[in-house]
């Protein structure tokens, strides 16, 4: 059993056994978990290994990268612009991106692309590595294809082109790319160390992923090449799987805001605290503006990932999220693992990251045990 290293307040100890319990049974080879209630810390523990090859341990500060959890940040950096004006929801993307108009696009509003409904999970067209890494190519393609379903119709998880179309949508609005942006306007007011675009320095302090367990079959496999949830989820042009390529500088360091934020446990915590309360004299968004993107936009049958989703204007919400945590529940989680939510009744901010990939369509063990213990612990 690995020894969790950290802080857990009175009354919270069940968290640290529940955490230590996924490393005796779980298959955790290096986490951490840190959980905000009414802006003030109460869990932030971490334990296990960050690089396995090395047998570096993880530390307070290793970072890791968290997939999706990225999507709450980018959609968190849409509403902050809304609130200074600079972005209207119920505009149509091509009003800030002319481009994005060709093929039956001009009339898709903002919130469509928040709400996974603007029928543009999959990219058309051959990209290779490089192209999606560089920005231009990837983001000129979707502006030129058609949707992949009527848009508003129904919706389906953007699993990748979520952060491509809003991230466009940022640097075209304020001058600055994704990355920089949330750098500038989320993480350095907070404290945060979140980043997309992981930057250089900082690349040996990192977690390294590892790979989930051998002898799982790819969507490919499962589905079919062809299958859109094979294309949204391995996609553009098939060059994305769960695996070491994840640890490769260059994936690191690009922006993909969808997919490739890095930061520990306690940057997540911190931003979800902010969200739904002060912390430390700072509040991210306005109490209304939280409350509007956390509303149901998208509920029900979803085309990509083949189950019943719930989402609000960028947020995975109830049963989505956290399905042992409180109604009003909102965040978003990551591949492999990662979690992040806050949950404003009872004012709990939550954060957990993760090394081992698991994939579980029961839900991850892991988080699944810390967010009981934390919520037994109230």
């Amino acid at each position: 059993m690995s020894d969790p290293q950290g802080y857990t307040a009175p009354g919270f100890a069940a968290v640290r056994e529940a955490f230590a319990d996924n490393f005796a049974r779980h298959g955790e080879s290096g986490a951490a978990c840190c959980v905000y209630r009414d802006g003030r810390v109460v869990v932030d523990l971490w334990a296990g290994v960050a690089d396995h090859a090395t047998g570096r341990p993880w530390r307070m500060d290793t970072p890791v990268i968290v997939f999706s959890v990225s999507k709450g940040f980018t959609a968190a950096a849409v509403h902050l612009l809304v609130e200074r004006g600079a972005l209207d929801l119920d505009a149509p993307v091509a009003r800030y991106w002319p481009a994005f108009a060709a093929n039956g696009k001009g009339d898709i509003p903002l919130r469509w692309v928040l709400a996974h409904r603007a029928g543009l999970a999959a990219v058309d067209g051959a990209l290779t590595l490089d192209e999606v890494l560089a920005w231009d190519p990837v983001v000129r393609a979707i502006a030129a294809q058609a949707p992949n379903w009527p848009p508003g119709s129904g919706h389906g998880y953007h699993a990748r082109t979520f952060g491509w179309i809003l991230g466009e949508v940022i640097r075209r609005v304020t001058g600055r790319s994704p990355g920089r942006f949330i750098a500038e306007a989320i993480s350095g007011p907070l404290g945060l160390e979140f980043w997309i675009g992981l930057p250089a320095p900082l690349m040996a302090r990192r977690a390294r992923l590892r790979p989930p367990a051998a002898g799982l079959p790819s969507l490919s496999e499962m589905l079919g090449a062809d299958s859109l949830t094979a294309r949204v989820m391995n996609g553009p042009s098939g060059l994305f799987g769960y695996d070491e390529m994840w640890n490769r500088a260059e994936i690191l360091a690009a922006e993909m805001p969808s997919s490739n934020g890095v930061g520990t446990a306690r940057a997540l915590a911190r931003f979800y605290a902010a969200l739904i309360g002060e912390l430390e004299g700072r509040r991210l968004l306005r109490p209304e503006t939280v409350a509007r993107a956390t509303e149901v936009q998208s509920q029900g049958a979803d085309l990509v990932l083949m189950l019943s989703s719930c989402f609000g204007l960028g947020f995975m919400l109830q049963p989505t999220i956290a399905p042992d945590g409180g109604r009003r529940c909102f965040g978003h989680a990551g591949a492999g693992g990662s979690t992040a939510f806050a949950d404003p009744e009872a004012g709990l901010a939550f954060g957990y990251v993760t090394s081992q990939l698991q994939f579980d369509l029961a839900g991850d063990p892991r988080s699944r045990a810390l967010v009981r213990a934390v919520y037994a612990s109230l």
